[in-house]
């Protein structure tokens, strides 16, 4: 009796990213593919959630997907213009009664750094975490505008008053 197989169109991708993962730990790190040592000695794949960045004209504007991150479990730092993220997802699923034969959704923790430019309000960055989505809203500076100076005819006055500071007596 023939045994029939169902075939995987990925499996041979799989197992080029394991070859690559072991053969270039560098490399491997790029395509976020390298592994984290758990403390119950099971190998984990690290992960860093997707991010966007964009710019209005009086904030940047940073969101995070974050599905299953609770807002307890995350971490929000600003240190020398350095924005942190970092937070854990937790495998929610421990059930004796269930096996699992594939685990695609990343769990574990995970850091995002963002370098911001010098000119923000560090203290009135703000976050809201609504849907699986982490906003954070970095106000910029009010940009110093140009003070114009009116130039008057005549002698100036500042150098007259001067001088007569400084005469002899």
């Amino acid at each position: 009796m023939a045994t029939m197989t169902r075939w995987d169109p990925f499996q041979d991708l799989r197992s080029a990213q394991d070859e690559m993962a072991q053969m270039s730990p560098m490399l491997a790190h790029a395509l976020g593919l390298h592994a984290q040592q758990g403390n119950d000695r099971t190998t984990t794949t690290a992960w860093a959630p997707a991010l966007d960045i964009s710019e209005r004209k009086d904030a940047y504007l940073v969101a995070v997907e974050l599905p299953g991150v609770e807002a307890d479990d995350l971490e929000i730092t600003l240190e020398d213009g350095l924005l942190t993220i970092q937070g854990e997802r937790h495998f929610a699923h421990d059930s004796s009664e269930q096996q699992f034969h594939r685990v695609e959704r990343r769990y574990g923790a995970f850091r995002r750094s963002i370098t911001l430019p010098a000119h923000v309000m560090g203290d009135e960055i703000e976050a809201t975490a609504d849907n699986g989505v982490l906003q954070i809203m970095v106000p910029k500076m009010e940009e110093a505008t140009p003070k114009r100076i009116q130039v008057r005819p005549g002698r100036a006055e500042i150098l007259a008053a001067s001088s007569e500071d400084t005469a002899p007596s």
